[in-house]
């Protein structure tokens, strides 16, 4: 029988791609009975994943629109964990950083709060990961956080990243390509991200292989404007060339 988090990852997945399931399509793909089944898109509905339909589910995804943060948090987790743990081992203690909003950066968040670092965090979530930290010297942005998301963007963060001197930004892009570089759904959430790199001494990029050779709306960065980049993504020839013409490290996590 398939797991509970399992089952909610396979739910998030169909629903990427298709618009509507139903319960009885996902005991045949999850094993489970309608009962459990049931219960599970009750769950995801109330984290912004579905919306629940009689005898099932519709997806809330627009087409080119960007999935909801909790659609985000169940998908590839496992890559994220372990992009999360490499970009901790690249870190030095008390170092400042600026970490960015999404579901990578809050896995990162969840192992940095036990580490003597300088944090401010671009998001709800990280923040409630690392304000109960002894360890971690916290700073909060100004700024409003995006509804659904728990991202802060605006004006007002953007004026407090550029005010401050970062030791490092760590960033996660919607998507990325060598020819589009790092980019963003949102223009603000892309507005926020290139002030961190401009505050910042050096960039680490967390992306995972879901988002590799896909583009978005907003360009936050060329691909060889950052100084480590961390993937799952198994580089081609190609790829691995570009990056050591431009002098960018790269960890295979």
């Amino acid at each position: 029988m398939v797991h509970t988090a399992d089952r909610h990852r396979l739910i998030a997945e169909l629903l990427r791609h298709q618009e509507t399931v139903s319960v009885a399509e996902l005991e045949t793909v999850c094993g489970a009975s309608g009962a459990t089944i049931r219960r599970d898109l009750e769950v995801l509905a109330g984290q912004g994943v579905l919306r629940r339909t009689h005898g099932g589910a519709r997806s809330l995804l627009l087409r080119g629109e960007e999935p909801g943060y909790g659609q985000r948090a169940l998908e590839h987790r496992e890559a994220k964990v372990r992009i999360a743990a490499a970009a901790t081992a690249a870190l030095r203690d008390r170092e400042s950083l600026v970490l960015d909003s999404g579901t990578t950066a809050v896995e990162l968040a969840r192992i940095l709060a036990t580490r003597p670092l300088t944090v401010m965090p671009l998001s709800l979530q990280a923040i409630a990961e690392l304000g109960g930290s002894d360890a971690v010297d916290l700073i909060l942005p100004g700024g409003q956080p995006r509804a659904g998301e728990g991202a802060i963007a605006g004006p007002l963060a953007e004026a407090t990243i550029r005010s401050l001197r970062f030791d490092t930004a760590v960033l996660s892009p919607c998507g990325f390509s060598l020819q589009d570089g790092a980019t963003a759904y949102d223009l603000g959430d892309a507005a926020i991200k290139r002030a961190a790199m401009q505050s910042s001494g050096r960039t680490i990029l967390l992306c995972d292989a879901a988002k590799w050779n896909r583009t978005t709306l907003a360009v936050v960065a060329a691909a060889d404007s950052i100084d480590l980049l961390i993937t799952d993504h198994l580089l081609t020839d190609e790829e691995a060339d570009f990056f050591t013409h431009h002098s960018v490290e790269v960890i295979q996590a």
